[in-house]
């Protein structure tokens, strides 16, 4: 045919009716079959129907199943079917329900073991989010939901990873696929990801710890794990490490349900678990979790990348873990926190003055004094002055301290002046059944932060509070011994590290943690990744910083049995 002139007209040329115009559709028109057959008849000889638009209906039909799927996705069905919704409608992929019949362990031989970490943030590594959210199989990152418009159905379609987990109902599923896998053989995976412990299992954790291998073939001891220091967290790990080893803490947080509390208390939980567990792929745990809620919470005054002071961590963490518990701001012995470290402290105040007639002003008026009962979670020791000079022989020794002088502190009769008050301090009975003791070796003037390198010498078992302890005998009769054992001691060494300043050189803080092993009557030290066996006799030759002291029950040669 050739070219139509201008003279003539497009419907002079074809003898056909032009194709009718697209109608708008509605949401009420799409379940109407007789509706799309007639917009198929009214095209003409132009269009024939598709056998894609004939099963139009029963596509639909079966997509508020789908729905259901995007749902869990984390997407919602109006933004599954946006755009055009015949062409979404045509593209729905048929899911199924179970796996073909002899073929349950398809894909499973593809699981890495090796590379699964379940210690970081659950977010998705394409969108951030904490919603429903998997984890591959193949290679261990992190993706959300599983419908066909989902992260997690995407990398399953270009990396050919098949396996994934959820991670909080630990529910296994093959994607693009979409059944769930129900495998014996996928037990141990769904341990890691969230260890849970019987109350029979807790109960044996001091009486029968066995060592355990990871998929390395590295021996562990379980509770006595290396963390990961990611950049600077090593005063968090030293912390953590001593609070999982108070048992009544330890198997609260073990035993308890705690879904419906805030997250610091669940990933404290999970950690705790998860350095108690003996079936472990990797024999270090790494606290990556935890600290970016800690972070969140204190408003970024406690980080992995800035080293903090131990002793105000476990303070703010302490108080923070006690609210998250339901625990009473004044209410006292409200939550689990209270009644294991909390104690009741008596204090006598005096107003010094210059008065002649006031005789010694060393001691205290009874009509003057002030007397006010305080709580407690971490009682401070004060060390004595270090000297300024010394000696051509004694140049290179350091000053030492029984723990029993710094102590005298809470015997109620040596008094201590506070700028113009004169302060004297006794502890009251019950005393809780653990003490933590804050050796307080930093002082801070307005240019540098100085530090006191005494020695703190101390047993290991068998310390007795009694003597700073007022009288009760409505408690506990005169003159009793109250014996405690050491549990946990956190220590510091001073480093030289370069720097890049005028200075050259500056003093930089190592952070360790030595803790016992009831069952086996032995001691270890962590730093960071490093576990190492200490002996009982040496542990007071290291700057200790933070102790944590047990009650025991019975006798000098008794020993405390937690209750599970």
């Amino acid at each position: 045919m050739g070219k139509r002139h201008a003279s003539e007209s497009l419907e002079e040329l074809i003898a056909s009716d032009s194709p009718a115009s697209k109608r708008p559709r509605v949401d009420d028109e799409v379940d109407d079959s007789e509706s799309i057959n007639e917009a198929f008849a009214g095209n003409g000889h132009l269009m024939s129907p598709r056998l894609q638009d004939r099963e139009k209906i029963d596509i639909l039909g079966a997509a508020e199943e789908e729905h259901a799927e995007l749902e869990e996705a984390g997407a919602t069905p109006e933004a599954a079917l946006d755009g055009d919704e015949e062409e979404s409608a045509v593209t729905v992929p048929v899911r199924q329900t179970a796996p073909v019949e002899g073929y349950t362990d398809l894909y499973l031989d593809t699981i890495n073991r090796s590379v699964l970490d379940f210690d970081f943030e659950k977010l998705c590594s394409v969108t951030l989010s904490n919603i429903n959210v998997y984890a591959c199989l193949v290679c261990g990152k992190y993706y959300q939901g599983r419908g066909h418009k989902s992260q997690a159905y995407f990398h399953a379609l270009e990396e050919g990873h098949h396996v994934y987990v959820n991670m909080e109902t630990k529910k296994v599923y093959v994607l693009p696929e979409g059944y769930e896998v129900k495998s014996k053989s996928l037990d141990d995976i769904k341990f890691v990801v969230d260890p849970c412990f019987t109350r029979d299992e807790v109960s044996r954790l001091d009486k029968e710890q066995k060592t355990a291998w990871d998929l390395s073939g590295r021996k562990y001891i379980p509770g006595f794990v290396g963390m990961n220091n990611i950049k600077a967290n090593d005063y968090f790990n030293t912390v953590i490490h001593a609070l999982a080893h108070v048992i009544p803490l330890r198997n609260f947080f073990m035993l308890e349900d705690l879904s419906t509390r805030p997250q610091l208390a669940q990933r404290f939980s999970i950690l705790v678990r998860k350095i108690w567990n003996p079936r472990a792929f990797k024999a270090h745990v790494s606290p990556h979790e935890l600290l970016q809620e800690i972070a969140l919470r204190s408003s970024k005054r406690f980080t992995l990348t800035a080293q903090s002071d131990p002793v105000d961590f476990l303070s703010w963490f302490l108080n923070n873990l006690h609210l998250s518990l339901g625990g009473s701001k004044t209410k006292p012995h409200s939550s689990i926190i209270q009644r294991v470290f909390q104690g009741s402290l008596k204090i006598e105040s005096q107003q010094i003055t210059a008065r002649a007639d006031a005789g010694d002003r060393l001691r205290f008026e009874d009509a003057a004094v002030q007397t006010e009962i305080s709580r407690f979670l971490i009682l401070t020791l004060d060390l004595p002055p270090a000297p300024l000079f010394q000696d051509a022989l004694d140049k290179n020794a350091i000053p030492q301290v029984p723990l029993a002088t710094i102590l005298g502190k809470y015997d109620g009769v040596r008094a201590q002046e506070r700028l113009n008050t004169r302060v004297r301090y006794r502890l009251l009975h019950p005393l809780p059944p653990y003490l933590i003791f804050h050796i307080k070796r930093f002082s801070r003037n307005k240019f540098v932060v100085e530090r006191n390198p005494t020695i703190v010498t101390f047993p290991s078992r068998s310390l007795n509070m009694s003597p700073y302890v007022e009288p009760n005998p409505a408690l506990c009769p005169p003159g009793e011994p109250i014996w405690y054992d050491l549990v946990a001691n956190i220590t510091h060494e001073a480093v030289r590290t370069r720097d890049d300043s005028v200075e050259g050189e500056q003093e930089g803080k190592v952070w360790r943690v030595q803790l016992r092993d009831r069952s086996r009557e032995e001691w270890w030290e962590v730093q960071d990744l490093f576990v190492e066996s200490e002996r009982a006799e040496t542990l007071f030759t290291k700057e200790s910083y933070v102790q944590v002291w047990e009650k025991r029950k019975g006798g000098p040669g008794g020993r405390t049995k937690g209750k599970v």
